[in-house]
């Protein structure tokens, strides 16, 4: 865990969360190379932010993202950045034509850590006499 942590002048931590994109009416839009194009335009955006992807995959109709990312970002900030870069390049490099490639919702997990069970037991442990 320790080789994880991202040490700030404030702060201390390991952000990480599970991100799935959907795209717009679930319409089946990605091959292979669309997938490995989308991996390499969201891990450029991620270093460009300061961000990491640390897993990617996808299937025609969406993807999955595993990225760690500092605490001077939410959550839904590097959805969008991610979602909207990654649209424009998308158009660009396969002359997408559809109004929208993604759909405009998403889900997000945040992961890793001791399980919640395990943290409230910590806590309680730590309470005044």
């Amino acid at each position: 865990m320790a080789n994880n942590l991202l040490k700030c002048r404030h702060s201390v931590t390991e952000l990480n969360a599970h991100l799935v994109f959907v795209t717009k009416y679930r319409n089946k839009v990605f091959d292979k190379e669309g997938l490995e194009f989308l991996q390499a335009t969201m891990k450029d955006t991620a270093q460009k932010m300061g961000f990491k992807v640390l897993e990617f995959d996808g299937e025609p109709d969406h993807i999955h993202i595993f990225i760690t990312y500092p605490p001077k970002y939410s959550v839904s900030k590097l959805v969008n950045h991610l979602k909207g870069v990654s649209s424009r390049m998308y158009r660009k490099q396969f002359n997408f034509n559809g109004t929208h490639l993604w759909s405009p919702s998403y889900f997000a997990s945040s992961v890793g850590g001791a399980p919640i069970e395990v943290l409230k037991q910590y806590i309680n442990r730590h309470s005044a006499p």
